[in-house]
C-alpha cells in the first residue's frame, strides 16, 4: 500500500510503500505498530487518521503507473515488499534494488 503522512499542511508529506493489515471490520489498518482508522470520506486530502497522534494520512493501493500521490513526493519502499512492488505491481523486476522513488502526482 501507499502510505503518505499529510503532516501539518495536509497537502504533501513523507510517504512509504509497505504492507498493511486490515482489521476484521475493515475500518482500520495496521502498519508498523500503528493503527489508522478510516475518516469515511470526511478528510481533506486524507482518508485515514492515526488513532494515537491524530495525524491524517492518505493510504491507498499502489498504482502500476506509479502515480500514487496527489502531489509529487518521495517514497521509501519497505525491504519486505521491494520484489513484489517492482515485479508484480510496476512490472519492472529489473528495479528490485531501488528502495526510494520519486512518486509522481496524479495530475
Amino acid at each position: 500500500m501507499y502510505i503518505e503522512c499529510k503532516g501539518n499542511d495536509g497537502i504533501v508529506g513523507v510517504a512509504r510503500i509497505g504492507r498493511v493489515k486490515y482489521s476484521k471490520s475493515g475500518k482500520s489498518v495496521h502498519y508498523r505498530g500503528r493503527t489508522y482508522e478510516t475518516l469515511s470520506g470526511t478528510g481533506f486530502k486524507s482518508n485515514y487518521i492515526d488513532v494515537e497522534s491524530g495525524v491524517h494520512y492518505w493510504i491507498s493501493g499502489c498504482r502500476k503507473d506509479g502515480r500514487d500521490a496527489l502531489y509529487s513526493t518521495t517514497a521509501e519502499i519497505d525491504e519486505d515488499v521491494l520484489e513484489e512492488y517492482w515485479s508484480e505491481i510496476r512490472g519492472k523486476p529489473e528495479n528490485v534494488h531501488i528502495s526510494s522513488i520519486k512518486v509522481r502526482s496524479k495530475y
